[in-house]
């Protein structure tokens, strides 16, 4: 705004002594308004460890591991996704990510000094304890966003827009978003009601239930305001993003729907045992399979608006 206005004063100087009088008498407004915005600079940030940080204007080749979908959000395709032994990535974000190549979740130096990228944003503190961060910061400007704002994908937008001098994006993206809650509430209240939601995992033969504050927690319970079943309420408060629940547990459960992650569609295991058989929603056919290569185990706008399609599609 600063830069604006010393334009707009500029142009009126100069327009006192070489204009007509009517011209001179224009409002000062019209030459603000078509003056070029000043250019993004270098700038120097503090992070979640204290780091001062030298963050590039414009940043052309960026890592962001796990933190694709706020990236994507606010227009910045990464350099390098992130994946489990290079076969297991966010597969709801591909058409965006297409043609990116993998980058292993727990960024080895030698991948992230081959991607070659001018500035990386790394979530949470553990990963670059023992040493990592010295040895990234030699490589690439690294900012550490930290534990208290990675739990919020709200926070983690704002943030990483503000970083990237992106914070109009991010706050367009999160108005959209919240344009879609509020069509979608609208969508589900006459056939859901009070009705309680179950969001359940089950990989490798077991139960995983969400925490109800990530993921699509956060939006069938946070954003939707969807009624948690009896033993989400009763569940400790979990740091992880997903909390294993005992089929014994769950035969307890008094949700009326059931959204399932099925990662272990085609094989024989706990999907046949008789306490899973005799869980109310199960037997009353209310259990909704959702694709494993959905965004249910996401944080973010995309994944959450993802989500919200498919419980309206499923439910309705």
């Amino acid at each position: 705004m600063a830069a604006l206005l010393a334009t707009a004063c500029g142009s009126d100087k100069d327009a006192a002594g070489t204009t007509t009088p009517s011209t001179s008498t224009a409002p000062a407004a019209t030459a603000a308004a078509t003056a070029t915005p000043a250019p993004a600079v270098d700038k120097v940030l503090k992070d979640s460890m204290g780091h001062d940080v030298k963050v590039p204007a414009n940043p052309k080749a960026v890592i962001a591991s796990y933190l694709e979908d706020p990236l994507l959000a606010l227009g910045v395709k990464p350099v390098v996704q992130w994946s489990v032994k290079g076969t297991t990535v966010q597969e709801y974000l591909q058409t965006q990510l297409a043609g990116v190549p993998t980058i292993g979740y727990d960024l080895p130096v030698e991948s992230v000094l081959k991607a070659a990228p001018d500035f990386m944003i790394v979530g949470n503190e553990s990963a670059v304890e023992k040493g990592l961060y010295d040895q990234y910061s030699k490589v690439v400007p690294t900012f550490v966003l930290g534990s208290e704002v990675t739990a919020d994908f709200r926070k983690t937008l704002l943030k990483m827009g503000e970083i990237l001098n992106k914070s109009d994006a991010a706050n367009a993206a999160l108005k959209k978003y919240d344009q879609k809650v509020t069509d979608t509430k609208a969508k589900l209240a006459a056939t859901v009601g009070d009705k309680k939601v179950a969001i359940l995992w089950l990989t490798n033969k077991s139960f995983f239930v969400v925490n109800g504050k990530v993921a699509s927690g956060a939006v069938a319970y946070g954003d939707l305001g969807l009624k948690m079943p009896n033993i989400l309420a009763v569940l400790p408060d979990a740091k992880a993003n997903w909390t294993p629940i005992s089929l014994e547990k769950l035969a307890q459960l008094d949700a009326d729907y059931i959204f399932l992650v099925n990662s272990d569609k085609g094989q024989a295991g706990n999907l046949e045992d008789p306490l899973w058989k005799n869980v109310p929603a199960v037997k009353s056919g209310k259990v909704f399979e959702m694709d494993t290569k959905s965004s249910w185990l996401y944080n973010g706008v995309i994944a959450g608006e993802r989500v919200m399609d498919d419980i309206v599609k499923v439910i309705k």
